[in-house]
């Protein structure tokens, strides 16, 4: 593990993926199933799509951090890009022409930090469209 902590350590893109993959396998084991992952559009880029227990969609930001020393991950979910998420979603949403299903918008951190296991934290709904 500390071989890979390292490299994750090394490359932002890496431990970003990784910290997806992460987020996913966690909302997996609280019983959400996967639609998308890096769903994509010319509006913007959702990390994870999933479904709830409830039938809700719920668009996932994913944010991982190697650490916590400039402030938490939650905290770098600006105004501009939860505009972005919902203005994706929507789009999403009108492509598949899913209607009338409950939506929420969640946030999972990751954090590796230096030893240890990592922390991951699930807000949702963490913002309302």
């Amino acid at each position: 593990m500390l071989l890979n902590r390292r490299k994750l350590l090394a490359d932002r893109k890496r431990l970003g993926r990784w910290g997806e993959k992460q987020g996913e396998k966690f909302l997996k084991s609280k019983g959400l199933k996967t639609l998308a992952r890096n769903f994509s559009c010319k509006t913007g880029e959702i990390d994870l799509i999933m479904v709830d227990g409830d039938g809700a969609i719920v668009f996932v930001e994913v944010r991982t951090k190697a650490d916590e020393s400039f402030g938490p991950p939650e905290e770098t979910i600006t105004q501009p890009k939860r505009a972005k998420l919902m203005r994706a979603a929507r789009y999403f949403l009108a492509a598949h022409k899913i209607e009338d299903r409950p939506l929420r918008f969640d946030v999972v951190t990751v954090v590796l930090g230096q030893v240890g296991r990592p922390q991951i934290r699930h807000y949702q709904n963490a913002f309302v469209a």
